[in-house]
């Protein structure tokens, strides 16, 4: 089998394995009582990120550069960093809702480029003369993980919103920043919640302050208790002390997970973003005579580094957690995806080479 032939099979079983994967995690997210399917699903992604992988080393071999020319290589190099970056947060988390958010993403993608694209825009040509440089997998391919980063982090935290059901949740956990430990909840008149951790050995309990607690056990084998408490404030109604929050310890305890795991994914996007911009800016002097010149691609990556130094800003300084940097996450997520294709899709640019138009 030639390495044409190869790469034409490998995007497809790329494809095939990934909704597979979906699957597996939709389902053992639906029926809990299974236990091996989280396994699979895992098992999965590992199978899908060595076959993109084996689809763009076959690809550098037979073109002879580094696949991240046109628009068929960016987004297998970009299902093949979501699904590394899904392994990472998954080992960090051990939480089958991981999978569950960014299997789809990635399956999508590989559908796209492997279905969707015509088939002169899959085909490996001769590079622009722009693109002639070692720039090109300095700057491009840490730019691509950076989007697939930072994409799953916020994928990580539209699943937190999704957990908490949009509720004002207060979390007290490693994730928050220094910020955080030292403001004290506002009054507001209505009831909010913190989620905090200790290392006793409480029970899940229930009292008159409306306090809930809930043991579970780390990695370490220590015992580690999630408390719903309920702030001290006085409802201004009863319809608001009968809305207020009712979130299971369960799911409070996923709450915290989701988005500890969300931040520290995002806090590891962000400096690959920062580099990769840096590196764009002595590139793009080396080849146009200019360190920036306003192209969309450039204005649209400044745009995504400041949601999410914003969003970093805020958690490390501020002690924003739960509901509202998350939000901010969730914006940096379509931010992101404007800067990687919707530029290329709204006008031409130095950038537009190898895309739709």
């Amino acid at each position: 089998m030639d390495l044409v032939s190869l790469q034409n099979s490998l995007d497809n079983i790329s494809f095939a394995v990934l909704l597979v994967t979906m699957l597996l995690y939709w389902v053992g997210a639906a029926f809990k009582n299974i236990p091996y399917l989280p396994t699979l699903g895992g098992t999965g992604m590992i199978i899908a990120n060595l076959c993109i992988a084996a689809l763009l080393g076959a690809r550098w071999l037979s073109a002879g550069y580094f696949p991240l020319s046109n628009l068929y290589e960016s987004l297998f190099f970009l299902a093949w960093g979501i699904t590394a970056m899904h392994l990472v947060a998954e080992k960090m988390s051990a939480s089958r809702w991981v999978g569950v958010v960014t299997s789809p993403v990635a399956m999508g993608i590989t559908a796209f480029a492997a279905l969707s694209l015509p088939s002169d825009m899959q085909q490996a040509e001769p590079l622009v003369p722009a693109l002639k440089s070692n720039w090109l997998m300095m700057h491009v391919s840490v730019m691509m993980l950076s989007y697939a980063t930072l994409m799953v982090g916020s994928l990580l935290a539209i699943a937190f919103l999704v957990v908490t059901r949009g509720q004002n949740v207060e979390l007290r956990g490693s994730s928050v920043g220094t910020g955080g430990f030292r403001r004290k909840p506002e009054s507001t008149g209505t009831a909010s919640y913190q989620l905090k951790r200790s290392q006793d050995n409480l029970q899940p309990q229930g009292g008159d302050n409306g306090a809930m607690a809930m043991s579970w056990q780390d990695t370490s084998g220590s015992t580690s208790t999630a408390v719903l408490e309920a702030v001290t404030s006085t409802p201004s109604s009863a319809s608001e002390l009968a809305s207020a929050p009712t979130l299971s310890p369960q799911r409070l305890n996923l709450a915290d997970t989701l988005d500890n795991i969300s931040y520290r994914i995002i806090g590891l996007g962000f400096p690959l973003l920062t580099i990769g911009i840096i590196a764009g800016a002595v590139w793009a002097n080396e080849a146009w005579g200019s360190y920036w010149s306003w192209d969309p691609k450039e204005t649209w990556a400044l745009i995504t580094w400041l949601v999410f130094a914003a969003y970093l800003h805020a958690r490390i300084t501020r002690g924003w957690q739960g509901r509202r940097p998350a939000i901010l996450a969730a914006t940096g997520f379509v931010v992101v995806w404007i800067c990687y294709l919707g530029v290329n899709l709204l006008g031409k640019g130095l950038h537009s080479y190898g895309w739709f138009f």
